[in-house]
């Protein structure tokens, strides 16, 4: 039996503690332990590789990382009073659980890990797109991290993997599908979490490509996306014209038809446009 086997169930963790999940936290615990495990597997064979989880609340993904054989997970939770929880999971599994009380937006995690290693987190709603767009944007390419296995609201990881010509491709989309190979791992019903939030969540698992697939400037990229999909509705000439007073012309280099709109083009098109916009 491995050591989760010997520890309370979640719900009686959750009891002893006092751990009532907080709205303004973003917190929506899961507290089936298989389901956990399902997650922790979608990450893949950690042995050989340092997890950081952000947001485990009472421990269930961590236990979950761990029993799967995660060589060591760093576990970043602003909540103290999850603390005496998760030393209780440390203690279970000795040398392998390091946790730190703080803000994922704050803590420098990459001091505490050796690279590559993988993040899997159920991320706290309100803070799980913008670490997300931080880790897809570091100043160097490949990232220290190689695979993100994160729990989102439906709604946002479809925004991920979206395609072109779908509402949801945007910018979250691009600066994805740019760098990495994404994908729906699975999904998740709200009767799944504690207390059920009021939309479904699913498992998005993201592979750090080698190289990005597309040559492109990732400020310029980042800017030429940002100001395509903030008007989304305009025409690309009307929405890019702060970019260039020769927006069309640079339009035209990347194949763009400058009536087209944003969600209609394609990623290799616009990094062919922030291309052309770099070498001005």
């Amino acid at each position: 039996m491995s050591a989760i086997d010997t520890l309370p169930p979640l719900s009686e963790v959750i009891k002893r503690h006092q751990l009532s999940a907080r709205k303004s936290l973003g917190q929506n615990f899961l507290l089936d332990l298989n389901l956990t495990a399902r997650i922790a597997r979608v990450a893949g064979d950690l042995s050989d590789t340092d997890v950081l989880e952000v947001g485990p609340g009472p421990g269930g993904l961590t236990r979950g990382l761990l029993a799967e054989g995660a060589r060591k997970v760093l576990a970043v939770e602003k909540d103290a009073r999850c603390l005496p929880a998760l030393a209780e999971i440390a203690e279970a599994y000795p040398g392998r659980l390091e946790f730190i009380e703080g803000d994922a937006l704050e803590v420098d995690a990459a001091a505490h890990l050796t690279p590559p290693y993988a993040i899997c987190a159920n991320l706290p709603y309100n803070v799980g797109t913008e670490l997300l767009v931080r880790w897809l944007t570091p100043k160097v390419w490949p990232p220290a991290w190689r695979s993100l296995t994160l729990m989102f609201q439906k709604e946002v990881a479809e925004r991920i993997v979206a395609e072109p010509g779908s509402k949801a491709y945007g910018r979250l989309a691009l600066l994805a599908q740019w760098r990495c190979d994404a994908r729906i791992a699975l999904t998740l019903p709200p009767g799944a979490f504690t207390p059920p939030p009021k939309v479904s969540s699913a498992v998005v698992h993201l592979t750090a490509l080698p190289a990005p697939r597309f040559e492109a400037d990732a400020k310029v990229l980042e800017r030429v996306v940002a100001a395509a999909f903030n008007q989304r509705r305009k025409m690309l000439r009307a929405a890019l014209k702060g970019l260039s007073p020769q927006i069309e012309d640079h339009l035209a280099v990347a194949g763009i038809a400058p009536t087209e709109r944003a969600e209609r083009v394609p990623l290799e098109q616009f990094c062919a446009l922030a291309r052309s916009l770099a070498a001005v």
